[in-house]
Formats: C-alpha cells, sequence, structure tokens
C-alpha cells in the first residue's frame, strides 16, 4: 500500500545480468514461487489489519474530535497539538479502506481518487509524526523552561506548527501528483518490484510508477527521505527532549509521586513511538540495500524483507490508534471532559445546562500545571 513498496521496473532490462542467458531464465523461474507466496500472503494480512486500523483510529481520534468541539474553546497549547494529531490520524485511516480493497483484489476507484487517496496519505503520514516532535517540544518548554517559555509555546502551537508541520507534508505530496497514477498490469510487459504485483495477474494498479531507467533511483531516493523526514529528524527530537524532562523530573524530592507517575508516561511515550516506526524503517533500510546490490539477492531473502516490511508497515500504522491513548485519555481532566461529553444527550436539557456552566472547571489542565505534571493533562 505504501509507496515505497510498489515500484515500476523494465523486465528487458532488470533480467540482464552478468552471468549467461540460461542462468537469467533459470532465476527468473526460481522467482515465481517466491511471488506467490508473498502477494497470498499480503492479499489476507493487510485488508485484516488495515480494518482493524482504520475501525480503531475512527473511534479513537474521533473521540477526541467530538470532545475537543464540546470544549468550544481550545484552552492550551496542549489542546491544540491534540486536536491537530486527531485530525492528520483521522484523515490518514480513511486512505485505509482504500488500500484495503486494493490489496484484496484491485484498484477500483479510478485515477482521480488514486492521485488524492496517495496525496492525503502522504500528508497526514508524515504531519502525524512532526506532530508528535513538536508535543515533545512544548512539553520540553512547559518542564525545563517553564518560567519563561509561555510566549514561545504559544507561538509554536498556533503559528510555527504550520509552516513546520502541515507546509513540509503538503510539500512532500508533489510526488504523488507527478508519479502516482492507474495501472493495469495485464496492458503492460514490466514487471513489479513489489512482491504483492504479479505482472502475470491481469489487475489495475494505483501507485507511484517512474521513469523506467530510473525507477530505482527514485525508489531509493524516496525511501531514504521517508526515514530521514519521518522516523530520524522527529525521533531525535522526540528522544532529546524526552530524555531532557526525564532528567529534569528525576532531580529533587518534592513531588515524588507525581514525578514517578510523570516519568513512567514518558518512558511510554518514548517506547511506543521507537517500537512502532523502526522496525518499519528498518526493513525499507534493508530493502534499499538489496536494490543497490549492497546486500546480495535472493528469493529467500526478498521474500523474508518484504513480508517484514508487511508486518512492520501495519505495526507503524496502528501508532495512529495508539495517540489518542497516549496524548488524550491518559489525562485526568481530558477524561472528565470527554464523561461529560459522552453523557451530555442523556441528561436532560436542564442538566445539560447546569454542565455547560461548570465546563470550564473540567477543561484541560492549565499552563502551569502542565509545568508540574507534564504527561498526566
Amino acid at each position: 500500500m505504501e509507496f515505497v513498496t510498489f515500484e515500476l521496473l523494465d523486465n528487458s532490462t532488470d533480467n540482464i545480468s552478468d552471468g549467461s542467458g540460461e542462468f537469467d531464465m533459470l532465476d527468473g523461474l526460481d522467482d515465481e514461487p517466491c511471488s506467490a507466496q508473498s502477494s497470498d500472503f499480503n492479499k489476507i494480512f493487510l485488508p485484516t489489519v488495515y480494518g482493524i486500523i482504520f475501525i480503531l483510529g475512527i473511534i479513537g481520534n474521533g473521540l477526541v474530535v467530538v470532545v475537543m468541539g464540546y470544549q468550544k474553546k481550545v484552552k492550551n497549547m496542549t489542546d491544540k497539538y491534540r486536536l491537530h494529531l486527531s485530525v492528520a490520524d483521522l484523515l490518514f485511516v480513511i486512505t485505509l479502506p482504500f488500500w484495503a480493497v486494493d490489496a484484496a483484489k484491485t484498484w477500483y476507484f479510478g485515477s482521480f481518487l488514486c492521485v488524492s487517496v496517495h496525496m492525503i496519505y502522504t500528508v497526514n503520514l508524515y504531519s502525524s509524526v512532526l506532530i508528535l516532535a513538536f508535543i515533545s517540544l512544548d512539553r520540553y518548554l512547559a518542564v525545563v523552561r517553564a518560567t519563561n517559555s509561555q510566549t514561545t509555546r504559544k507561538l509554536l502551537a498556533s503559528r510555527v506548527i504550520y509552516v513546520g508541520v502541515w507546509l513540509p507534508a503538503a510539500v512532500l505530496t508533489v510526488p504523488d501528483m507527478v508519479f502516482a497514477r492507474v495501472e493495469n498490469t495485464g496492458s503492460s510487459h514490466f514487471y513489479f518490484k513489489d512482491e504483492s504485483i504479479e505482472a502475470a495477474d491481469s489487475r489495475t494498479i494505483c501507485q507511484r510508477i517512474y521513469p523506467q531507467q530510473y525507477s530505482i533511483i527514485w525508489t531509493v531516493i524516496f525511501r531514504f527521505q521517508h526515514i530521514l523526514v519521518g522516523f530520524i529528524l522527529p525521533g531525535l527530537v522526540i528522544l532529546i527532549c524526552y530524555c531532557i524532562i526525564i532528567a529534569k523530573l528525576s532531580k529533587g524530592a518534592k513531588g515524588q509521586v507525581l514525578k514517578k507517575k510523570a516519568l513512567k508516561t514518558t518512558i511510554i511515550l518514548i517506547l511506543c513511538f521507537f517500537c512502532c516506526w523502526l522496525p518499519y524503517c528498518v526493513g525499507i533500510f534493508l530493502d534499499n540495500l538489496i536494490m543497490l546490490n549492497v546486500l546480495p539477492h535472493s528469493c529467500e531473502l526478498q521474500q523474508v524483507v518484504d513480508k517484514w516490511i508487511s508486518v512492520t508497515e501495519a505495526l507503524a500504522y496502528f501508532h495512529c490508534c495508539l495517540n489518542p491513548i497516549l496524548y488524550a485519555f491518559l489525562g485526568v481532566k481530558f477524561k472528565k471532559t470527554a464523561k461529560s461529553a459522552l453523557t451530555q444527550n442523556s441528561r436532560s436539557s436542564q442538566k445539560v445546562t447546569l454542565m455547560t456552566r461548570k465546563r470550564g472547571q473540567i477543561s484541560s489542565v492549565s499552563t502551569e500545571s502542565e509545568s508540574s505534571s507534564v504527561l498526566s493533562s
């Protein structure tokens, strides 16, 4: 489903090697079982996992958006980041049913939706990860620079986030507009690097299709871009900020119970991010090395790497289901507001009016409490 796993290669040139023609034909025959096994695996595994992520992502992130709407007014920086993150994750999971159908059968949705779904997928894949980096930076300022960080935090949450998150994510959709298209595999003389796509099958696919002679180069470039922008840069920001927060909270004896809870939550946030995204990035990095002939190519190795990418890609996408839990539902104040929002329709109009008057008292945690209990809000 991910664009980095669908690449078009020219069968007339890529089968040429330093060996004899007989060796090439035998090698091609040996690859057939490899392709068939991986294709069957993806047709069952990917739609199932994408369906689960879609349901959980819609429920979790949808609830966050509903609660934020119930509050009417976003009170602080934490609320703003929660809303940005939930919108990004919602838009991301909306694309998953399209990819699930594509993996199970074929692409039924035409050229316009092909490009549109690619663009929505890309912009929100990158934006959600970059927002996590902004959240870690905001909490670093709230804890470590608590006395003089208010202006900077407001600037980051209200203005810089658009330039640092949404603008780069939108720019990264340009390759989708240029290369994403619908192609019928039965009408071409190409074979596909992705093991889930077999040239012998006459089916419609939606993918990025690069110029034949530069296909491997484009593939490697965009994969390294994904690793750099989608993992390494935000991962460094998250790791550095939260490590400094841990060091800060570990000092002193005041408020030990609260500090232990904040430290525990901080470690969970770090582990969840890297456990979700690191295996997938390792997989596409290894596949890059195979494509560049740094690692020796074999059917067995390619099959293992392709299955590793499929499984770890799904694991990475589960992060959008965890985000509402990690960044919203862990907060006591948020849970109170969520409970009020969900029970509002079951109460009488008089009680609803009373709840609305009291809503300011149960809104999200203030900036001052964020400084002392950074991850419990």
